[in-house]
Formats: structure tokens, C-alpha cells, sequence
């Protein structure tokens, strides 16, 4: 073989004619191989292709239904939904007396601060009543004066009318007469009863309690100058409190008085009974709110006058509804939705909403389901519409156990490894 390859060795350089033919002849037939080799290698890749496709569709075709557990799929249950009207306020004290002085005089002892426990009578604290004594006297004095001064008036009056008989005197001296015995009259009055005016004063400067109760404050402190009606001490009875709240105008129609109440107070763990004691007859100024009183029994005094409270009004409803918990409702686009399971598919509803109860952590379905529909109760991620799925029965022998892990993908342990 020479250096030409598979040509034969009568085919030599030296005929150039035989060689231009021959490389022709051979660039043809080389050309037609490698036309044939990029058909063959298309192909190949075209059903290298398809065959991927194929597998994915396969793939896709062949991934099996969701599985929901008979508690992650409930119906719409028909019961009525009782309406709660809640409102809230500070706790207060109706029973709260306060103490004031009753004469411009000095204190000089004061035997109760904040916290102190009295009773109703009890002297809580003294005036220095010298100055009052004084007055005291002089009023006195000033009625005695007004007395002797009527005797006298009187005794004259008396001898003019027997001298206006015997006509010693005029008409026009009786009359003096009579008006003079009036004054001094007018004024023995006016005397007795400033006297007893300041007797009054006198027995009222002795600091007494006027109810049961606990001091809430002090205001004064002993050695102060205190003037008529200055506030000394604040007394208030715990034994039963108020809650001060306020509703809209479009709930009060529903509120009477005497309805039970249920309260919350801040900062105590338990509830109370109360009840509606009034209701105001007109709204707040500037708002839509009508103020409503709740009373409330403090036996124990748990509970202290400030404390913020609240409370919650429970209106029996008289109409069965169909309600879904709460948590099977979603929002998706401001529109509420919930996932049921129709013929062996997803599907998500439209639904309308109505009443919630928080309580009960349900909500009621004006539209958009119906009684025997099949609602998934827990919010699950990544559900696809129309994607097969179905609930698995439950057995006696797994009741009250976790679930096992099957072969086919459970939607609860998709959203759990998520």
C-alpha cells in the first residue's frame, strides 16, 4: 500500500486525469457519510429527547394522591353561634366617701393613712377647736344680749299700751312701740340661730368616718391650716365595683339592664359574674359609643378600684348556622377561601363569611358550601388545585396513635417538612 492510501497503485500522480477523477469520486462519497452521520445523530438526539420527556410526564402522571387524616377533614357543622358584645374600662368604687373639714381650724391629730381598715364612726382624727370655742362664746353672748334686749322691748311695749289706753300717749308712740319689740324679736332670732350654727360646726369638727371602708388617701397632714370643706381623707368600700365601659350605637338596642355578664380583669387569672346596672340614655359627645355600667361583687376584695377590666356579653343565638373552624379559612387575593375535597380532587371555594366566635374558634358560611362538603380543617401549603387526593380511614387499631409512614405522600407530613 502506498502513501495514497486505499487507491491502487496504478493510480499514481503521474495520470493526473485519473486522480482528479478519483478525488472527486471521493469527496462525494465522503459527503454522503457525513450527511447520513448528522440525519443518524439528530435522530438520536431527538428521541434521547422525547424519551426524557416521556419519563417526566410519566413521572408526573404517576405522582400519587395526598392523603388527609379523618381529623384534618371535617363537614360544615349546623349549630348556632351566639353573638358576644365586649367591652372594656377601669374598675370603680361607687361606695367612696370623702372626708372634709367642717370648721376653718387647725389639725392636730390624724390616727389613719392609706391603707388603714375603719369602720363607720370611727374618729379618724381632731381639730384644734380653740378658736371655735371662742366664737362659741361670743355668739353666745351676742344671743343672750338679743334676749335681754327682746324682755326689755317687751315690758315697754306693754306699759305704751296701757298709757294708749288711759290716752296718755299717741297712736303714733304705740306704733314705735310695736316696731321696736319686732326688731328686738327679729334679732333674738337671728342670734339663737347663729348660735346654733356654730354649735353645729363644733360637734361636725370631731373627723369621723362615714362609711365602711378602706383609706385611699390622706390628703392633709397633721399641723396643717385647713380651711371650711378642704378634703382630708378618701374612704372607699370594695365590697362591690363597677366597670365603666361603652358600646356602639348599633349593639346598644341588644343591651339591657340585668343581663349577665362575664369579666375579665387584668392581672387576675380568673373570671367574674357581674351584671348591667344602666344604661346611659344618650351617646358620648363627638363619638358613637353609649356608656353601659356593669356591677360586679367584691366580697373577698380581690379586685381594686383602677384596676382595667373587661367585659363580655353573650347573646344567645336562635337560628342554627353552618360554621367551618376558623383555621380551614384562607385569604388568597382578599377573597376568603378553603380547600374541600370533591370526587378525589382538590378544589378551592369562594366562600362568604359571616358571624365569628372566637371562643369556639369557628366561623359561619353565608355562601359558597355546602352541608355534606368535605373541608380540609388545617392550612396546608403548596396544595395544588386539582390534585388527587382522599382521607384514610382510621382503624380501632390506630386510634390514639401517630401515624404511620406510608408509601404514599400524607399533605400533613408535606407541610411538616416544609
Amino acid at each position: 500500500m502506498s502513501e495514497w492510501g486505499d487507491f491502487p497503485l496504478d493510480s499514481r500522480p503521474a495520470r493526473p486525469g485519473v486522480v482528479g477523477s478519483v478525488l472527486k469520486r471521493w469527496f462525494v462519497k465522503s459527503k454522503t457519510v457525513a450527511w447520513i452521520l448528522g440525519v443518524g445523530l439528530l435522530a438520536a438526539l431527538a428521541a434521547l429527547a422525547i424519551s426524557r420527556s416521556g419519563s417526566k410526564t410519566a413521572t408526573k402522571e404517576e405522582k400519587p394522591p395526598l392523603e388527609f387524616s379523618a381529623q384534618e377533614v371535617v363537614n360544615p357543622l349546623l349549630a348556632p353561634m351566639d353573638e358576644r358584645i365586649e367591652f372594656s374600662g377601669p374598675l370603680v368604687a361607687p361606695g367612696t366617701a370623702v372626708v372634709r373639714s367642717k370648721a376653718a381650724a387647725t389639725l392636730t391629730t390624724l390616727e389613719v393613712s392609706e391603707g388603714s381598715r375603719v369602720k363607720r364612726g370611727q374618729v379618724l382624727g381632731q381639730l384644734d377647736l380653740s378658736e371655735l370655742n371662742h366664737r362659741l362664746a361670743e355668739r353666745t353672748a351676742q344671743r343672750d344680749a338679743a334676749r335681754a334686749s327682746l324682755q326689755q322691748a317687751e315690758r315697754a311695749h306693754a306699759q305704751n299700751e296701757r298709757l294708749s289706753a288711759q290716752r296718755f300717749i299717741s297712736d303714733a308712740a304705740l306704733d314705735l312701740s310695736k316696731s321696736t319689740l319686732d326688731a328686738a324679736k327679729g334679732q333674738a332670732i337671728a342670734a339663737e340661730a347663729a348660735l346654733n350654727t356654730l354649735r353645729a360646726a363644733a360637734k361636725e369638727a370631731v373627723l369621723v368616718a362615714p362609711i365602711q371602708g378602706i383609706v385611699s388617701k390622706r390628703h392633709v397632714l397633721p399641723g396643717e391650716k385647713l380651711s371650711l370643706e378642704q378634703p382630708v381623707v378618701t374612704v372607699v368600700d370594695l365590697s362591690t365595683l363597677e366597670l365603666a365601659g361603652a358600646v356602639g350605637t348599633h349593639e346598644v338596642s341588644r343591651v339591657r339592664p340585668g343581663m349577665p355578664v362575664e369579666v375579665s380583669v387584668e392581672g387576675v387569672s380568673r373570671k367574674f359574674a357581674g351584671q348591667i346596672a344602666r344604661v346611659a340614655p344618650a351617646a358620648e359627645p363627638g363619638t358613637r359609643s353609649i356608656g353601659v355600667t356593669v356591677t360586679l361583687a367584691n366580697p373577698k376584695e380581690e379586685l381594686r378600684a383602677g384596676m382595667f377590666a373587661a367585659a363580655q356579653l353573650r347573646l344567645a343565638d336562635l337560628q342554627p348556622r353552618w360554621t367551618v373552624p376558623s383555621s380551614a379559612v384562607s385569604v388568597v387575593s382578599g377573597q376568603n377561601t378553603v380547600w374541600v375535597l370533591a370526587d378525589g380532587r382538590l378544589q378551592r371555594r369562594a366562600v362568604q363569611l359571616g358571624r365569628r366566635d372566637t371562643q369556639a374558634d369557628r366561623v359561619e358560611v353565608l355562601e359558597g358550601l355546602k352541608g355534606d362538603a368535605q373541608v380540609l380543617a388545617v392550612r396546608f401549603d403548596n396544595l395544588r388545585e386539582g390534585g388527587a387526593a382522599f382521607v384514610r380511614p382510621t382503624s380501632a387499631g390506630s386510634a390514639g396513635s401517630a401515624p404511620s409512614v406510608t408509601p404514599v405522600t400524607a399533605a400533613s407530613s408535606a407541610a411538616a417538612s416544609r
